[in-house]
């Protein structure tokens, strides 16, 4: 860097992170998990089994991979790895993400759908 010039990869990565930043949603975990308590858990659980798989780890997971439970075989064979972008389209409205996903529930509320996503994040 004698030349005073910056790298390419460092003058991408600085402008990249912007534009990825907005399209992430941002939300507050601890309002998450109250809305995860009021929605989610009566189908899923943070640790154990439940109607609904464990979300534990849920982030960098593929769809339909979470050991002992049974996915619709759309889930099992939708070519997703969960990240906040993919998990909020799917929490909004699940039949358009994955046609033939066996979840019932969307979440319309942008704002919940964060908080519930950053909680997600937490469940390690």
């Amino acid at each position: 860097m004698k030349s005073g010039r910056l790298p390419v990869s460092l003058i991408v990565l600085a402008l990249a992170t912007p534009a990825l930043a907005q399209t992430l949603p941002k939300g507050d975990a601890a309002a998450g998990g109250e809305v995860f308590e009021n929605q989610c858990a009566m189908c899923h659980v943070a640790e154990g089994g439940g109607q609904g798989p464990s979300l534990v780890g849920v982030f960098g997971r593929k769809a339909g991979a979470a050991p002992g439970f049974a996915y619709s075989p759309a889930l099992a064979a939708a070519n997703v790895t969960w990240d906040a972008s993919n998990l909020d389209r799917y929490l909004e409205n699940p039949q358009a993400a994955i046609p033939g996903a066996a979840m019932p529930f969307a979440l319309t509320d942008a704002k919940a759908r964060a908080d519930v996503i950053a909680y997600l994040g937490t469940l390690k």
